[in-house]
């Protein structure tokens, strides 16, 4: 931070006190006030140690109610901002298609697109009254798979009309809605790719002409 000047940076792990300690001692030593995320999902204790922690999304979805998805993405972002995270890679809207999914399974809101879509706007909507930036994840949607992608590289199947009517809908909600900021999939979509042999996090395909011209996504990627 000091001497190379990043900008941003992402905890993993931490204790409630000493992260804030540390993001606070970092803020210091930035000459512009720095990025700082964590995979906040379902409340800090996701990462952070003695914080809250609240359900799964699965959960919250099995609820079928917005306005809880609301108020608790507002009081994870007040919980974010007193130990200096301000950026949530959260809500993840992927659609939990497939129940051999070992990566994604109970972190979806659901296998309905709209409730996912409905869900995953609400608690976005929430993080940003509490000034905290939501991240939409992961795109374009890694509901239906049975390989867990931080181990292997996915392949998702599916045809481009089957990712318009599923995988796609909520991220285009919460696009149409102002979502900030979106994260890539480290998976393979040949439907859209073709030949190109690439995980999507480095295909121009997916991230600037599915993500970006398609519908016209201007936010962080």
């Amino acid at each position: 931070v000091k001497e190379h000047k990043f900008g941003s940076l992402i905890f993993f792990q931490g204790d409630v006190l000493e992260t804030a300690q540390l993001t606070n001692r970092l803020q210091e030593m930035a000459e512009i006030p720095l990025l700082i995320g964590a995979d906040f999902e379902w409340g800090p204790a996701m990462r952070i140690r003695r914080s809250m922690r609240f359900p799964e999304a699965m959960a919250l979805g099995a609820t079928r109610d917005t306005s809880l998805a609301s108020r608790m993405g507002r009081a994870v972002a007040e919980e974010s901002r007193a130990i200096g995270i301000c950026q949530d890679f959260a809500p993840v809207a992927d659609v939990n298609i497939n129940p051999d999914n070992p990566v994604i399974n109970i972190r979806s809101f659901g296998e309905d697109p709209g409730l996912v879509a409905e869900m995953a706007s609400s608690f976005a909507e929430g993080l940003q009254s509490g000034g905290v930036l939501a991240t939409a994840k992961h795109f374009p949607g890694h509901g239906d798979t049975q390989t867990d992608s931080h181990l292997e590289l996915p392949v998702i199947g599916a045809s481009r009309g089957r990712l318009d009517s599923v995988e796609l809908v909520p991220f285009r909600r919460l696009i149409g809605r102002g979502i900030p900021a979106i994260m890539i999939a480290h998976l393979e979509v040949p439907s859209i790719q073709e030949n190109e042999m690439l995980p999507a996090t480095l295909s121009r395909r997916i991230v600037t002409g599915l993500l970006k011209e398609e519908p016209g996504f201007r936010g962080l990627v």
